[in-house]
């Protein structure tokens, strides 16, 4: 499984990016896959951001809920992360992931990462 990460850039405080994975050697159906958005801030550790599984059934952390949004399209292997009103804390390297079907939660053993993106708001 391959996971590449793009869009990520520089944004002033209340704009939006749109953040891509494309996944390749990701077999899944639209009833059974499990994907995840992470970010580490500068000096802090990894978090997690958003996940998505089986169905399109998503869970936020609490900090973004209202503004960021993710979607899978299972026919082009394309997670997304929309995110809109951002703020400087919101600054991180972003990470997609990949895991098999199940328990789809920020706990998830997720084996699967990108390289990242980085996402600055000023």
């Amino acid at each position: 499984v391959q996971l590449v990460e793009s869009g990520g850039g520089s944004v002033q405080t209340g704009g939006s990016l749109r953040l891509s994975c494309a996944a390749s050697g990701y077999t899944v159906t639209y009833s059974s896959y499990c994907m995840g958005w992470f970010r580490q801030p500068p000096g802090k550790g990894r978090e997690g951001v958003g996940v998505i599984k089986g169905f399109g059934s998503t869970m936020y952390t609490d900090s973004v809920k209202g503004r960021f949004a993710i979607s899978y399209d299972c026919t082009k292997n394309t997670l997304v992360l929309q995110m809109n009103t951002l703020k400087p804390e919101d600054t991180a390297m972003h990470y997609c992931a990949a895991a098999s079907s199940g328990l789809c939660t920020f706990a998830t053993r997720f084996p699967y990462w990108g390289q990242g993106t980085q996402v600055t708001v000023s």
